[in-house]
């Protein structure tokens, strides 16, 4: 007689945030058991570990979860781009800011998390690529840029997003500014920024709202924030009071969508993709990949206004 039922890969990384999935792994596998799954645990063990886990799975598998922080959802999701079939991912987020997952309405809870994977809807998601490598909902350089990835993960742990906040600070005097020649469709620029990131997310770095109005995960477009570096403390004062209110304009700071960008500099920057190291370039070229990956999400998800 043949199996009915549904088989799952469930990817998971047991250090993430404070490594609760160790408290919650068997009521999330027996969530998954009881909506009909058949399901094959492979907890990571290194970096990379959860792209391989997805580009050389078995035949026969359903649907992939994973559950972790931003880079295991962002190795996971790499993976899926890498490989021919295309399975919907599901997301139990575990680690200390967990942007995408704000931005999918999906639940810090883990359990609520899991029934989301089995009774939650599938969504379309664009998906980025920098210099060819795939990342999930930002990629950046500058001031925030190194803190991401070194800040400890016992700090990360322990203060979540408040730890970049205050890592940016302590590093604010050695930060040099990056002059870069940017192209994009609409239009292209030259000058010296902080900062820069390309987004698909309401929220980075645990802040909501800091990419603008209007954000759809869907629409075949990045979100495009650049500071431009101050010339003096008031400008600085302006750029920090209009990154805490969305609603404040500076001068300073330049927004725009798009679905294909390149910035050049003479020396080589280093970006981030999801918050990890994503190498030092003198030319990125960053595009859109539209409705590329499938997402479990909650029923009653709303795209954000």
């Amino acid at each position: 007689m043949k199996n009915s039922r549904k088989s799952l890969l469930f990817i998971y990384n047991p250090h993430s945030g404070k490594a609760q999935i160790r408290s919650n792994l068997l009521d999330i596998i027996d969530i998954f058991v009881k909506a009909g799954y058949e399901v094959t645990a492979y907890p990571t063990q290194s970096p990379g570990d959860a792209v391989s886990a997805v580009t050389h799975r078995r035949d026969g598998y359903d649907i992939i979860v994973c559950s972790g922080g931003d880079g295991t959802l962002d190795e996971v999701v790499r993976g899926m781009m890498e490989s021919k079939e295309k399975l919907p991912i599901g997301y139990i987020p575990a680690g200390s800011t967990n942007d995408f997952a704000r931005s999918l309405k999906i639940s810090n809870r883990m359990l609520t998390a899991a029934k989301t994977v089995t009774d939650g809807s599938r969504f379309a998601c664009d998906i980025g690529s920098l210099n060819g490598d795939y990342f999930v909902y930002v990629a950046a350089f500058g001031i925030f840029t190194e803190v991401t990835y070194a800040t400890p993960q016992n700090i990360k742990n322990t203060l979540g997003h408040s730890a970049y906040v205050l890592e940016a600070i302590r590093s604010l005097p050695q930060i040099k500014p990056n002059h870069m020649r940017i192209k994009w469709e609409d239009g292209e620029l030259e000058d010296d920024f902080l900062y820069g990131m390309v987004t698909n997310s309401i929220s980075v770095g645990g802040f909501k709202g800091i990419t603008g109005h209007n954000v759809f995960l869907d629409d075949g477009y990045h979100e495009v924030t650049l500071i431009k570096n101050p010339a003096n403390p008031a400008e600085l004062t302006d750029i920090v009071r209009a990154m805490a209110d969305r609603g404040l304009e500076s001068d300073n700071i330049i927004t725009f969508k798009t679905r294909h960008i390149t910035f050049e500099s003479d020396t080589p920057v280093g970006w981030t993709r999801d918050g990890e190291f994503g190498g030092e370039h003198t030319t990125a070229e960053l595009k859109v990949y539209p409705c590329a990956v499938d997402f479990m999400i909650p029923d009653q998800y709303a795209l954000p206004q």
